[in-house]
């Protein structure tokens, strides 16, 4: 059963995804809607997708504004990133506040992101896969996002490799929060 684990950011959680290793390899569950459910989480999957990412590779902080607004789970099946989520909901006590997290195929941790929250990640390794479920369907008009370098996280990384659409994104100091 996957475990999950309140974070500092309000509605967010860490999850201990179950798996079970034999002579085969390694099997893990990523997904159940019961214990999400028994935990006041509505989560209805709507779309998945995933990205490889080569080491060093910054991708994010991104986000659905409403009325495409989505809550994610985010694992990373292969490789290993740094996953980052910022709380954008003005009247959370935990506004503008991140929070960092090491997802990797051999430690099996998943987030869950809620609505209103931006997400990021460092990948650090090569060819890292990173596995998206999302509550609604991508929708390009409402698309958008925070600049990584804005929120306060140092990234530990002196060359980054950002896409010219992730830095053309608005500073956090310059954001107006529409959650």
């Amino acid at each position: 059963m996957p475990k999950l684990q309140p974070i500092a950011l309000s509605g967010a959680f860490l999850i201990t995804l179950p798996s079970s290793h034999d002579a085969r390899g390694t099997f893990v569950k990523s997904f159940s809607e019961s214990i999400f459910r028994e935990a006041g989480i509505d989560f209805t999957l709507r779309e998945s997708y995933f990205s490889f990412s080569n080491k060093d590779v910054i991708r994010g902080m991104h986000f659905q504004l409403p009325p495409h607004q989505h809550s994610k789970i985010v694992l990373c099946p292969q490789g290993a990133i740094l996953d980052v989520l910022l709380d954008l909901r003005k009247e959370s006590p935990t506004y503008g506040q991140y929070f960092a997290h090491e997802l990797s195929a051999s430690n099996h941790k998943a987030c869950y992101i809620p609505e209103g929250f931006a997400h990021g990640f460092k990948s650090l390794t090569n060819d890292a896969l990173t596995y998206y479920l999302v509550s609604s369907e991508y929708n390009k008009h409402y698309d958008t996002g925070i600049r990584y370098d804005s929120i306060g996280l140092n990234w530990e990384i002196k060359e980054p490799i950002v896409s010219a659409r992730d830095l053309s994104f608005v500073r956090m100091e310059e954001f107006e929060s529409p959650f």
